[in-house]
């Protein structure tokens, strides 16, 4: 009797451990991959599953997006100048059953073949197109991992590159040539504003000229901005041809003036001697 028991105990027991080595659970995001004997038998979907032990092996496959680091690179771009760079990839599984029975390992695979790729692509650009075509490389290398992984039941979705490090010596020579551009911007837009200074000064000159009305009306705003400041004395030149003109006439004053004491006559306008006075007698 006793003997009995430790029988149906032993067989309780096994059962039992049977059962738990039967069940599997499958996550949301997972699909289970079963082989049975070494042979691909099918799928499960997520929930709780039963295999049979001992026979059945699966294989939890994660169908979500894997971020990947590439690390940094040492390349040489096609201007040969030896640049680091450094990058992220992002990757799903697509077909469970061949990313098991394909590829042993899809991220250590997936991490190599990023490497060599992502120094093939920078390597057939310079150093600018690498720096300014940023977009153009990510989607080159994107297509190439895609293309070689798709037997593997993956796919590449993004490819990023992170990082791009210059040597010293060449972030130097960047930073002189990003400042003699800045003096060229400058020196371009100031001679281009002496340039407009200068064509608006000869229409004003121009407009002066034809009207002088409007050159007497900008001496007087002269004065009045003069006239702002606190200043004892103001010296204004006047216009030059008309300073000659009132010298002149106050010249040919003086002297026909001169001449009338000197002769005692009288002077017409015009500077000519006038008639002398006839003396009469009584």
């Amino acid at each position: 009797m006793i003997g009995l028991i430790v029988v149906l105990v032993i067989v309780a027991i096994v059962i039992i451990v049977l059962l738990f080595a039967s069940i599997r659970v499958v996550k949301q995001y997972e699909q289970g991959v079963v082989l049975r004997f070494g042979r691909l038998i099918g799928l499960r979907k997520p929930g709780l599953r039963f295999i049979i032990p001992f026979v059945d092996v699966m294989h939890r496959v994660s169908l979500r997006i894997v971020t990947l680091p590439i690390q940094s690179q040492g390349i040489i771009t096609r201007d040969n100048v030896s640049v680091g760079v450094s990058a992220v990839a992002y990757y799903r599984v697509m077909d469970p059953a061949k990313s098991v029975i394909a590829i042993e390992s899809v991220q250590a695979a997936i991490d190599q073949i990023a490497q060599t790729t992502l120094r093939k692509v920078v390597g057939q650009h310079s150093l600018d197109e690498t720096l300014a075509e940023t977009d153009i490389l990510n989607v080159n290398i994107r297509e190439i991992l895609d293309g070689q992984t798709l037997d593997w039941g993956i796919e590449v979705t993004l490819v990023e590159l992170k990082d791009i490090l210059l040597p010293e010596s060449m972030k130097r020579a960047m930073a002189r040539q990003a400042e003699a551009e800045r003096e060229k911007r400058a020196k371009i837009i100031n001679a281009e504003g002496e340039s407009l200074a200068a064509a608006a000064l000869g229409d004003a000159a121009d407009t002066m000229m034809a009207h002088p009305i409007a050159l007497q009306l900008r001496n007087l705003q002269t004065l009045v901005e003069i006239g702002v400041d606190k200043n004892t004395i103001v010296v204004f030149p006047a216009p030059l041809m008309s300073t000659i003109g009132e010298l002149g006439a106050f010249l040919a004053r003086e002297d026909a003036a001169s001449r009338e004491d000197d002769d005692g006559g009288t002077t017409e306008p015009d500077g000519s001697p006038g008639p002398h006075p006839v003396p009469v007698s009584a």
